[in-house]
C-alpha cells in the first residue's frame, strides 16, 4: 500500500488508471522530456521514480517537464523524505507517493511542517520573509 502526500497531508491514492497507458506514464529519473514532447498534451499523470533519497535527478526531470509545458498531475514516488517535500513542490510535483512504512516513520506532521513550501525558499530567507 501507499500514501499520497499533498499540502493538506496524507490521503489514499485516488489514481486507478495505472501507469502504462496513453494517459499516464511512469518515468525513471534519467528520462528525457524531449522524447515525450508529442505525448505531453494527452497525459493526465506522470509518476517519476526516486530510487534513492540522495538521487535528485527526479527534481530536475520534473522541472524540465513543467518547462516543456506539461500541465497534468506530476507525482514523485519511491525514496522521497519529508525534508525533500518543499523541493519536490518547488520543482513541479503536485504530490508525493510514499510507502506505509515511511508514513509510519515520518508521520503526517513532519510532511505538513514543509507544506508551506513557497515560504521556505532561499530568496524568501534572503528577504527575511521566510516562515519560521
Amino acid at each position: 500500500m501507499s500514501v499520497i502526500v499533498t499540502d493538506t497531508g496524507f490521503s489514499p491514492d485516488s489514481w486507478t488508471a495505472g501507469f502504462d497507458s496513453e494517459t499516464a506514464l511512469e518515468l525513471q529519473p534519467d528520462g528525457d522530456p524531449a522524447a515525450l514532447s508529442n505525448q505531453l498534451p494527452g497525459l493526465k499523470m506522470i509518476r517519476i521514480h526516486f530510487p534513492s533519497f540522495a538521487d535528485g535527478r527526479g527534481f530536475t526531470l520534473a522541472s524540465r517537464l513543467r518547462l516543456a509545458g506539461y500541465k497534468g498531475r506530476l507525482r514523485a514516488y519511491g525514496h522521497v523524505l519529508a525534508d525533500q517535500y518543499a523541493m519536490a513542490r518547488r520543482s513541479g510535483f503536485d504530490e508525493v507517493e510514499i510507502s506505509d512504512d515511511l508514513a509510519t516513520r515520518q508521520p503526517q506532521e513532519q510532511w505538513l511542517a514543509r507544506a508551506n513550501w513557497q515560504a521556505h525558499d532561499y530568496q524568501a530567507r534572503l528577504r527575511g520573509t521566510a516562515a519560521r
